[in-house]
């Protein structure tokens, strides 16, 4: 049987829905249509670099501050 491993990037995105869903008392399938609707996984991929070093009070609101300036737009 061969293991599949995710990488890092995979992880961390796993994890930022995992913390907004708890953080927003959202369910799993909120979050990702949320998330979906507002492009947010490519924005967690795409800065993943920054996002990664922050803690998890910081990605959420990075995330909301990122919903907040596609709706503003």
């Amino acid at each position: 049987m061969k293991i599949i491993s995710m990488n890092q990037k995979t992880k961390f995105l796993i994890f930022c829905i995992e913390e907004y869903k708890n953080a927003k008392k959202l369910t799993g399938k909120q979050v990702i249509a949320l998330f979906a609707e507002n492009s947010i996984m490519d924005f967690i991929l795409d800065c993943y670099g920054a996002l990664h070093t922050e803690g998890v009070k910081a990605i959420i609101w990075e995330i909301d501050d990122y919903i907040a300036n596609r709706k503003a737009s």
